[in-house]
């Protein structure tokens, strides 16, 4: 029997954190007219001088104190709203934009509904038996819309576990375009089953490798062609809501890792990004890079991307491809296997795949590991984070669902050389919640993203019921001792 020891630490959702958002009539979610928007940058231009002056003193004097890149984002939302417009063209100076962006701006409590399923890895190197670590977690706001927060600090020898202080002041960056390439970019439409006549013609006229300036002369050069308008203006949208899915996002690298929150940033993630399963992966050089795969989800479909940092002050998110990646959930291996990127994923919903790539954006095949075995994961079984090398094997914390949708935590361990065999399994759950933790804004869920290996101990951070984030601590060879 495993005795999980369970920490004193508790994180609960904070309110007060916020973050500034785009607020823009005259789209689907705020109006619908495109008229609106056009009436309300009217109605600011015509304020005089010293009154838009007067409002943004008073607008700084509320606010500034609770978004420390305040009139960045202004300017941000203002460009956001000006590309809307193809008319727009008035003279504007920098108060009237000003105030333009702050009316189009709206503060947001990302995780003013849940802060849930975390995942940690280890950062830095260990001094004196310490390691720091980077926790995500799953932040819920209005509107049940997920971004990804961070929290901050360390784990000793002992297994003691130190959080850093969080701050209330927190920034949600700042977006920029990649290079894309050609070939992904065109599998990735075919997948969506996007690709029409037009879209052919258009990445006709691109490089192998291109940029969004690139994209948007191509798009011209196809409204401009005796393509019918309908087929060309379905191109435009089509490839602007792929291109969007992929970006760089930057923060001021001199302030806190915990100070930085992911939140929604393209259409296919306006519904919320959910459950960032990060992992230290080291390549054959022994290079460090952090990825975590999520789930993007517009309200209609759902969108598999991948996260990269090296330093959690730049992130760079992508979209993957290939048929095995058809559900949520998947984990990649802290290291390749054969040559090859592995993950796990619950390819079918109710049980577990090993994937295998040369690339780690693309995953064609999928392989059946595991499934439900026992009462507690009968309807389904998946994995709780990526896998963690131990010298038995690959140890994976998964979690269970029984009956009346209760999720809790299991334990196996795979094959190191073959990751598709499981070599030993927790008969009975790992972490189960008590009656307190079964009490919240989903119920019976304990589920998490992440677990980390420090010396002898496995810290496995853990969300329950969408209340709440919770710690435990349990030597990893009694863990593996308890499998069959």
């Amino acid at each position: 029997m495993v005795d999980p020891v369970r920490t004193t630490h508790h994180l609960t959702n904070d309110p007060r954190r916020l973050v500034l958002r785009p607020f823009i009539p005259g789209t689907v979610n705020f109006g619908g007219d495109q008229g609106r928007l056009e009436r309300i940058i009217s109605r600011v231009l015509e304020l005089p001088g010293s009154e838009c002056e007067t409002i943004l003193d008073e607008l700084r004097a509320r606010n500034q104190s609770r978004f420390p890149d305040l009139e960045r984002k202004w300017m941000d939302h203002f460009e956001i709203a000006r590309h809307r417009i193809p008319s727009f063209d008035p003279p504007v100076d920098e108060a009237q934009a000003l105030l333009i962006g702050a009316t189009l701006s709206q503060g947001y409590a990302y995780e003013g509904a849940a802060l849930t399923n975390p995942s940690m890895v280890a950062i830095g190197q260990t001094h004196s038996g310490t390691q720091s670590f980077v926790m995500s977690a799953r932040a819920i706001g209005e509107g049940h819309i997920s971004s990804i927060a961070f929290i901050t600090g360390a784990v000793d020898d002992d297994g003691e576990v130190m959080l850093d202080q969080r701050h209330p002041h927190v920034s949600n960056g700042w977006r920029s375009p990649p290079t894309y390439s050609r070939q992904a970019f065109t599998a990735k439409l075919d997948e969506l089953g996007f690709t029409t006549a037009a879209t052919r013609k258009t990445l006709e006229l691109l490089p192998q490798a291109f940029t969004a300036a690139d994209m948007a002369s191509a798009l011209d050069k196809l409204l401009e062609s005796d393509v019918d308008d309908l087929s060309a203006q379905d191109a435009v949208k089509r490839m602007h809501w792929l291109a969007d899915s992929n970006y760089e996002l930057g923060f001021d690298a001199s302030l806190p890792v915990s100070e930085h929150v992911i939140s929604p940033a393209a259409p296919v993630e306006s519904h919320g990004i959910e459950d960032a399963r990060f992992v230290r992966f080291v390549d054959d050089g022994g290079e460090v890079t952090y990825y975590a795969t999520y789930t993007a989800y517009d309200g209609v479909r759902i969108l598999p991307q991948l996260i990269e940092t090296v330093d959690f002050h730049s992130f760079r998110m992508a979209t993957m491809t290939g048929p095995a990646l058809n559900h949520k959930g998947m984990a990649i291996f802290p290291r390749k296997i054969n040559d090859e990127y592995v993950a796990l994923s619950r390819h079918d919903h109710e049980r577990s795949y090993v994937l295998r790539s040369e690339d780690i954006r693309t995953w064609n095949n999928a392989e059946l590991v595991f499934g439900p075995e026992q009462t507690w994961d009968i309807v389904q079984s998946g994995n709780c984070g990526s896998p963690i090398e131990t010298d038995a094997g690959w140890l994976v914390i998964t979690h269970g669902v029984g009956p009346m949708r209760r999720y809790v935590l299991g334990a196996l361990i795979l094959d190191l050389d073959e990751p598709s065999k499981v070599v030993g399994r927790l008969r009975t759950p790992f972490i189960e919640p008590s009656i307190e933790e079964s009490h919240g804004y989903v119920p019976d869920v304990l589920y998490s993203c992440g677990s980390m290996l420090h010396g002898d101990n496995l810290i496995t951070p853990f969300g329950y019921a969408d209340a709440g984030i919770k710690i435990a601590v349990t030597p990893v060879r009694d863990l593996i001792a308890a499998m069959d």
